[in-house]
């Protein structure tokens, strides 16, 4: 160790010296000038031997600088330029990355790690389908459960409740057992049933829905044994059913609503109880149009009659609207137009009876927004 404190090193005072960090300089050769000793002469001079060890090399820290390189021979940094087009569209050289580079990689560091699943619960997929697309599946074509006596009635075995008559008679079996609840949930695609020893057809009849024109002398009943029935009327249509619909098992058609004997016009016949219960039931608020035929004149004090109503089975009940309709050279009888909503049974004629005035003949026209087309017979 060599004492510097009152000389100069002369070589650290040349601006021509350059130090490379990454080679060691093998060998200086400097001069020392020393006015330190009063005794010595007034110039002297020796020469030394300079020699700088190898730099140490950096501890490794735990997380490596990505863009950082280190020469393995000397510890020194070495610098990897990056070549990246610059604003101007230009290719240069540059020591640091692109700033994209780095936005992408802090974007990388910062997403968030994905939740560890464990081994008991299932991962689950996502829809294969939009959320409407499955809507209309499952309203439209997937058949679900239903009750088990609504299965018999929309098969064509009997009517709602004659099919509970059945069930409560132990009549009917589902996958082997007898089932004696018309509550039961049952799949016909799925479920085994059997109904006096017949087996209940997978496919369930199409929904059909008809209008027909009454005719004056048939009754609105599904009965066999009523010879004069409305769904008489269709025994042609069931039996060509298998040619026009082949695989198709025949549906069991009923009326919607009733109308008596006397009484013509409009009537839908279905075999869709949902249907025809949202269609006869009062709560739904359908309006019901009517022409009546009456024997004698009409007066003011008649139209004011109907239309303040009567009571029907302790209710009272008030149609809609009452209208005279204007007379026709063809016909000598006045007509009435009454358009109800409740559906009692009998309503139009109560009305009428109850104002004092006779009907000679009734016939429905429309039921909501379904008027009886006129060309049909």
């Amino acid at each position: 160790m060599v004492s510097l404190a009152s000389s100069s090193l002369s070589f650290l005072s040349k601006p021509s010296l350059i130090f490379n960090p990454i080679r060691a300089i093998p060998r200086i050769s400097c001069s020392l000038s020393s006015n330190s000793t009063p005794n010595a002469s007034s110039s002297s001079s020796f020469e030394f031997n300079i020699t700088f060890a190898p730099p140490k090399p950096k501890p490794k820290s735990e997380v490596e600088d990505p863009f950082q390189f280190i020469d393995r021979n000397t510890g020194g940094q070495l610098f990897i330029p990056w070549i990246v087009r610059g604003e101007d569209g230009n290719l240069k050289l540059q020591s640091h990355p692109p700033t994209r580079f780095l936005h992408s990689m802090s974007e990388d560091e910062t997403k968030p790690k994905k939740k560890k699943v464990s081994a008991g619960k299932p991962i689950t997929e996502p829809p294969k389908h939009s959320k409407a697309a499955r809507r209309f599946y499952n309203e439209n074509i997937r058949e679900s459960s239903q009750r088990l006596s609504k299965v018999l009635a929309a098969a064509g075995v009997a009517s709602r409740r004659s099919s509970e008559e059945l069930i409560f008679g132990g009549r009917v079996t589902v996958n082997g057992s007898v089932c004696n609840t018309p509550q039961t949930r049952v799949d016909p695609a799925r479920d085994i049933i059997y109904v006096n020893g017949n087996r209940l057809p997978k496919k369930l009849p199409p929904k059909v829905y008809l209008a027909l024109n009454k005719p004056k002398g048939y009754i609105c009943s599904s009965g066999k044994k009523e010879s004069k029935s409305v769904i008489s009327l269709f025994d042609d249509y069931l039996k060509s059913w298998d040619k026009t619909y082949p695989g198709q098992p025949k549906p069991r058609l009923f009326t919607v609503g009733r109308l008596d004997v006397a009484t013509t016009g409009l009537i839908i016949v279905t075999n869709d109880g949902d249907f025809a219960q949202s269609i006869s039931h009062p709560s739904s608020g359908l309006s019901k149009e009517y022409i009546a035929a009456i024997d004698g004149d009409v007066s003011k004090q008649n139209l004011i009659a109907i239309s303040e109503g009567t009571t029907i089975d302790g209710v009272h009940c008030t149609p809609d609207s009452v209208e005279l309709l204007p007379r026709q050279p063809d016909i000598s009888r006045p007509r009435l137009r009454i358009v109800v909503h409740e559906g009692r049974n009998h309503e139009v004629r109560e009305l009428v009876k109850a104002a004092g005035l006779e009907i000679y003949s009734l016939k429905r026209v429309r039921i909501g927004g379904y008027r009886l087309p006129s060309d049909l017979g």
